[in-house]
């Protein structure tokens, strides 16, 4: 019986054996192409760091971990600690940073390269956070477009986490030949 054919994932160099799943590295997840065609070091390069397509798992537990992660420190940690009153402003100055925080977990667990799914994530739960901080604040006061404008921030500050979780997870980019 012969041994099966090893294939040797271009991203992370793990050696898959020959029927992938899914045509994915089994390590970490990177989509492996037609190995017949052979790309260029530049195309393979480029490639590296690009999106290559919306996972739905993903993104179910990325809403989950930014869920949970906004429930617990902007509405759990005041039931907790009353000293910490996260109304109005305060509530989506702490927000901003949990969403960064929950895409770069995102980033830094999910296999291939998923930095889009944490961002979705986080505005479907920037919607109810912004809306409940409006509608609960009585002494820090701010306009709503405010908190549209601070949602927006911290969902941008989850692109820049999740990006960044995913470039932590892929290790330095390989040296360009000269």
């Amino acid at each position: 019986m012969a041994a099966p054919k090893k294939i040797i994932c271009p991203s992370c160099g793990f050696k898959n054996s020959a029927p992938l799943p899914n045509n994915r590295c089994v390590s970490c997840g990177a989509k492996i192409e037609d190995l017949k065609r052979v790309m260029s070091r530049q195309e393979e390069l480029e490639r590296r760091y690009q999106q290559e397509g919306f996972s739905l798992m993903w993104f179910t537990i990325a809403l989950v971990i930014q869920g949970v992660l906004t429930a617990a420190i902007v509405m759990g940690l005041p039931m907790v600690v009353p000293a910490f009153d996260f109304e109005g402003s305060a509530g989506m100055l702490i927000a901003i940073p949990v969403w960064f925080i929950g895409g770069l977990l995102i980033g830094l667990i999910s296999p291939g390269r998923t930095f889009i799914e944490p961002v979705v994530a986080a505005f479907l739960v920037a919607i109810p956070t912004a809306f409940l901080l409006l509608r609960g604040q009585t002494v820090k006061t701010m306009p709503w477009w405010m908190y549209v404008l601070m949602s927006a921030l911290g969902v941008f500050f989850t692109l820049i986490g999740s990006y960044v979780g995913e470039r932590v997870q892929m290790g330095p980019a390989p040296k360009a030949a000269d």
